[in-house]
């Protein structure tokens, strides 16, 4: 593999009907793309934004 994104998850409250707050975190679209003949692990926006521009 060659570079990964540099792009950290979201972290926040999971809020209930009686606004009980617990930890929840949001992961990244992580996915394993080739480009230009190299396998790249990176976010589906970023593999998005590459193809639209190659």
């Amino acid at each position: 593999m060659a570079k990964t994104t540099d792009r950290k998850p979201l972290f926040g409250n999971k809020r209930s009907h009686a606004l009980n707050a617990t930890k929840k975190k949001q992961s990244v679209n992580k996915q394993k793309v080739t480009i230009d003949g190299k396998k790249v692990v990176t976010t589906v926006r970023e593999a998005k934004k590459n193809k639209k521009s190659a």
